[in-house]
């Protein structure tokens, strides 16, 4: 799924990079291969695992380092859709300083636990913003400017793992950088059909209970800046 996805992203827009958290299963050497004929491909090969925040800031700081301001960062499972990618790259350019945010729209296909499970953790990052427009907290498939996405992984060491979607648009938010929504279809590819999920129920919704309590704890000394930022972006734009 990995190599297939990478080439239906390299058919609608480049450069684009392919981070492997640790991985060691053959999906190694096919991206890497694959890379040898596509100059618009680069892979990062992370020795160990980091955790998809973990990853991720690696890739932004690499990213920033190279001159990029903006990075779309999106899974390589098959459930994001490559078909939106230049909209939201288009979308960014008419606002630069904006995050454009993924909503999911879910198919018949869609686990229920996972579609109903997430309205808890969405109504905790409501309050968190004051519901300020963050419609989806937990959908990766997202456009961040990088320069206060870094700064605000760099000011932590939490957001590290599953944590990552959460933590960052909720601390972007009040960091000042205004949150745009873009509905987008996802889809749930079967296991025969190289659909995989690293998600741990229990293990994951144990952390993300712990970042809300730590999120709505730091929310107090922040409500009066919260309050105008959510008064500035009353309605959100959905795009």
């Amino acid at each position: 799924m990995l190599v297939e996805t990478a080439r239906a992203v390299l058919n609608v827009w480049q450069p684009v990079w392919v981070v492997l958290d640790g991985s060691t299963d053959e999906s190694v050497a096919e991206i890497q291969e694959l890379a040898r004929s596509e100059p618009g491909l680069s892979v990062i090969h992370l020795g160990e695992n980091r955790g998809k925040g973990g990853a991720s800031l690696v890739a932004m700081e690499a990213a920033a380092k190279a001159g990029y301001t903006h990075a779309l960062l999106m899974d390589a499972d098959g459930q994001h859709p490559v078909q939106d990618v230049t909209g939201f790259m288009e979308l960014s350019q008419r606002h630069p300083g904006a995050m454009i945010l993924g909503e999911p729209v879910f198919g018949p296909e869609a686990p229920a636990e996972r579609v109903k499970g997430r309205r808890v953790g969405n109504w905790f990052a409501n309050l968190e913003t004051l519901w300020g427009g963050i419609r989806d907290s937990l959908f990766g498939f997202r456009l961040y400017p990088l320069r206060p996405a870094i700064d605000v992984m760099r000011s932590i060491t939490t957001a590290r793992r599953f944590d990552f979607d959460t933590e960052l648009a909720v601390r972007l938010f009040w960091a000042g950088v205004e949150p745009i929504n873009r509905p987008v279809p996802v889809r749930y590819p079967e296991k025969a059909d190289g659909g995989v999920t690293h998600f741990r129920y229990l293990r994951d919704n144990l952390l993300l209970a712990g970042t809300h309590t730590r999120l709505c704890i730091l929310l107090f000394p922040r409500l009066w800046r919260v309050w105008q930022l959510r008064r500035k972006w009353l309605s959100p734009r959905d795009i």
